[in-house]
Order: structure tokens, then sequence, then C-alpha cells
């Protein structure tokens, strides 16, 4: 059994965000794709397998299976068409707990089509600022489910961000903290990182699933429906976005650095 590693929202090894990449059969124990997942080590590996209208998909952290992600499912995407498993132009369809995702190929460039999820004003949770080192209060902060989003001042005050891992993870109904802000270079219209230690991601290095908030908030302050974004992490990645409403488009490019032979099969 093969599996593969990509790094995704970058066209080089080495940079964007890697994530472990395993076609199926047919549907696998839980288990055991939580201990593979644990293996790997990579904020996310995919599992998928046929199904009759494309495939099912779901993606596991180190520590916890998790019900949306952007660059395990463009590396997903991106291994289907490169090894064969699907024609070259055909839509890529997942059947994931987020519902129907699916990615279409443009040149060298994967768009995903993801469910918008805007994050409504809402005050920081108690400990949030402290836990994130930031002491200028910032523009806006708002939540989706039980992530936060918060704009601060300038692309320098996001890059300066140093949280303490320990008390951000401690803190209740705080899985993920997304920071952004305006970008500073010509052709970025806004940057950001994001955290999430409670489910065992420190910094995340580049997360396609935080911009189905991002797109929604940056569209409506710039007044513009088509972004280019960049994720500010050390390792860095280029996305592409466009909002469609109550869906977004997330696109980004891949390449493939790995492939293993999985010799630990489920059910041995």
């Amino acid at each position: 059994m093969k599996i593969y590693q990509v790094d995704a929202f970058t066209a080089v090894p080495f940079a964007g965000n890697p994530a472990g990449v395993c076609v199926l059969p047919a549907a696998a124990p839980e288990a055991w794709m939580r201990a593979v997942a644990r293996e790997m080590n990579h904020s996310e590996t995919a599992f998928l397998y046929p199904v009759e209208d494309g495939y099912h998909l779901r993606w596991f952290t180190p520590a916890a299976e998790v019900r949306l992600c952007g660059h395990a499912t463009l590396s997903s995407a991106h291994i289907l068409w490169e090894q064969g498993y699907l024609p070259a132009g055909a839509e890529a369809r997942f059947h994931t707990l987020s519902g129907l995702l699916t990615a279409c190929q443009a040149g060298s460039w994967i768009t995903l089509n993801f469910p918008a999820q805007p994050a409504v004003e809402h005050p920081p949770a108690p400990g949030l600022l402290a836990a994130l080192g930031i002491v200028v209060a910032p523009r806006f902060c708002g939540k989706n489910n039980t992530r936060f989003l918060l704009e601060l001042e300038d692309e320098a005050a996001v890059r300066a961000v140093t949280p303490d891992f320990t008390a951000l993870g401690a803190l209740e109904g705080v899985r993920g903290v997304i920071i952004t802000s305006h970008g500073s270079e010509p052709g970025c219209d806004f940057v950001s990182r994001f955290f999430a230690p409670a489910i065992g991601l420190n910094e995340d290095p580049v997360t396609g699933s935080a911009h189905t908030a991002l797109t929604p908030y940056w569209s409506a302050r710039l007044g513009k429906t088509e972004l280019a974004a960049r994720q500010v992490s050390s390792r860095g990645g280029e996305l592409r976005l466009r909002d469609l409403g109550e869906r977004v488009e997330i696109a980004g490019q891949a390449v493939t650095v790995m492939l293993a032979e999985l010799l630990a099969a489920p059910g041995n």
C-alpha cells in the first residue's frame, strides 16, 4: 500500500504545508487511520477510497479527526491526477464530514470548492489575547464554531506573534485561532497565521480551511471577490481565493516529495 507526502499551497518542495495521502481500496478501521496519522506526524493525513461518484475522504491530525482540511484535500486531488486515479481534467469529488467537496485543475493550480464559514463578531475568549501575547487590542475579533479570527494592525504584528502554546491549548472552547492583517507587499491582499494546539497543531504552515472564514471577511473589508493571500508561517504558502457567497474557491499548487510503501496494512 502506497502513502505519499505532498507539500500543498506551494510549487516547490519543502515549503507550504505537508500532508500524508493514503489512497485505500476500501474503508479502513478508524483506529488504524489514527495510528497512521500519528506515525506520519503531519498536521493532517488524508485517507480516501473510491465510491460510486467520487471518493470518501477523512482527515486526521496526530491527535484528532477534523471536519474540514484544505491542504490535505488539495494534496489528495493532486495525487489522484498525478498517479492516474483520475484522468487529467476530470473533477475530483470528495464525500466528507463537511459534505461534498470538489476540486478541479487549471494548469498547475488546483481549485477547491468549500462551504464558506464566516466569523461573527465575538469577544475574545478569556485568556486568549494573553496566550497569544497580543497587547494591542485587535481591530476585529470574531468566531465561527470554535475558531477565533482576529485582525491585527499590520503584517509586522501578525509575524511577531509568539503564542504560549500550553496556555492557548488549555483555553476552553478554543480549537483554533486565525490571526490576519492587510498584506504589506503588492499582489497580496492579506496575510494570516493559524494556531491549534488543542488538536495537536501548534502552528499550521498553511491552512486552507481557515480561508473559508478569511475569504468572506476580507472580501467584505476590501470590496472585492477575488483575493490573493499568503500564510506567513516559517514554511509559508500562497493562495488564490474567490468569494462565491455561501461557498468559497481556494486555489493552490502542490508537489509530491515522498512516496513510501506502507507495510502495516489495515488488519495487521
